[in-house]
């Protein structure tokens, strides 16, 4: 454990390793905060320890924005990896190619997270002066990052996960279990152009919610586990959301347009964690004028795999 009196030991210069993150989903309907499933969107990290200094390069989805100094997010992951096993770098050379949209509620911000903190694993195991971090412990740092495991877990443990947040001596410890999901279940995203804040989407959701509401809301979600893993043929009652995407929907109009339209012709669609994006699961290919719709809504389908966790090489 880091404390303030830690002495850090350095890595040493000229080792690398490269790490593969999945997108992911959170919620998937009614499991707000505790369910998330892993898709087939990868950003790649490329990480070299130097003699001195911090270069950053970015390409791909949110090159233009992102800072390329201490402040990006991978950056920030990867010093906060290497500090909780107590070792420091004296200079890195990070390359990223994103390909996860960032602010379309496909888990970017927690991938960019998992990232770094996956680089400093891989580092620490090809120095062969530390042990790789264990899975447990990319779940629970990646999770400090946004407050909760859903999205970071999904990326980390990839498939779909269940997740939980238990308090032990005033911190906070994210749980994760992962489940094999059912081999006939496929998705589709639907990504508009719009971006979507998580902080304000949150800032929609009451104090308070009708008990009936809250009852839908479990059981749905019980069911989810049920349905992804055993039965898909419970996967369009299973995403019946009445905790989070109602109170939403006003300020993401097309987004709950087309949840609307998609649910209406059976198809198992929610908002892809705090929006915009729409996530469909299913176990075929959906029908043209379904795609259709979401096009004519501004949004691009685009079929991707459930995907496995990270990867660090």
């Amino acid at each position: 454990m880091v404390t303030p009196d830690t002495v850090y030991r350095q890595l040493p210069e000229g080792i690398s390793t490269r790490v593969r993150v999945p997108a992911s989903s959170a919620n998937l309907g009614p499991g707000f905060d505790c369910l998330g499933i892993a898709l087939g969107l990868h950003d790649e990290v490329t990480v070299e320890t130097t003699s001195s200094g911090l270069t950053v390069e970015v390409t791909g989805e949110g090159s233009a924005e992102v800072p390329l100094d201490a402040n990006h997010l991978v950056v920030r992951a990867i010093l906060g990896g290497l500090a909780h096993a107590g070792f420091s770098a004296a200079g890195l050379h990070v390359r990223c190619v994103n390909v996860i949209p960032h602010s379309r509620g496909l888990g970017s911000s927690a991938s960019a997270a998992v990232s770094g903190l996956a680089a400093a694993s891989g580092l620490l195991a090809a120095s062969g002066v530390a042990d790789a971090l264990s899975a447990d412990e990319l779940v629970q740092l990646s999770s400090e990052f946004e407050g909760h495991p859903d999205n970071a877990a999904a990326s980390v443990l990839g498939s779909a996960v269940v997740t939980w947040t238990e308090a032990a001596d005033g911190t906070a410890r994210y749980q994760a279990r992962r489940m094999r999901v059912h081999p006939d279940i496929g998705a589709t995203v639907f990504v508009p152009s719009t971006e979507s804040s998580t902080a304000f989407a949150r800032g929609l959701l009451p104090d308070a919610v009708p008990r009936v509401d809250a009852v839908h809301n479990l059981s749905r979600a019980a069911l989810a586990v049920v349905a992804l893993t055993s039965d898909p043929s419970c996967l369009l009652a299973a995403t019946d959301d009445r905790l989070h995407q109602p109170y939403r929907a006003e300020a993401m109009g097309p987004t709950a347009d087309l949840v609307t339209g998609l649910r209406a012709r059976g198809h198992a669609a929610t908002v892809s964690g705090a929006g915009p994006s729409v996530l469909v699961l299913g176990t075929g290919p959906l029908p043209a004028d379904v795609r259709e719709l979401g096009e004519e809504l501004g949004f691009v389908p685009r079929v991707v795999e459930i995907a496995g966790g990270v990867e660090i090489g």
